[in-house]
């Protein structure tokens, strides 16, 4: 499968060889290494905070029809995406997110899906 239980290789004979084979251990170690260290450095840039927050912004009318997505990274940043639905139609927002803040101007419902991001 994986070439872990390959039986056609041939087992070390002598210490030469037993070391020759850890000497191709080490090399793939420090390999599968580096790439672990590679993707922990990315993976923080990855959305790993969600916030999801329905609500009915017209009171008397409709249902909850109306969504705010936060989708932050692990600092923090994003975006912000609101859909706010009505009877003559749907509008859909999207905010830039900086360290859980934005350059424009958030409603209450936009702090709270992100808030709800940060804190889970």
């Amino acid at each position: 499968m994986f070439g872990i239980f390959n039986k056609n290789k041939k087992e070390p004979e002598n210490l030469k060889e037993v070391l020759a084979k850890f000497d191709d251990l080490k090399k793939k170690f420090q390999k599968i290494s580096d790439e672990l260290e590679a993707l922990k450095k990315q993976s923080k840039f990855f959305t790993q905070k969600v916030g999801v927050l329905r609500y009915n912004p017209f009171s008397g009318q409709g249902g909850d029809q109306s969504f705010t997505v936060a989708l932050l990274d692990a600092n923090s940043d994003g975006v912000v995406i609101t859909s706010i639905y009505s009877r003559d139609g749907n509008r859909v927002y999207a905010k830039p997110i900086k360290n859980s803040g934005s350059e424009y101007a958030l409603s209450s419902e936009e702090k709270k899906a992100i808030d709800m991001a940060v804190t889970s």
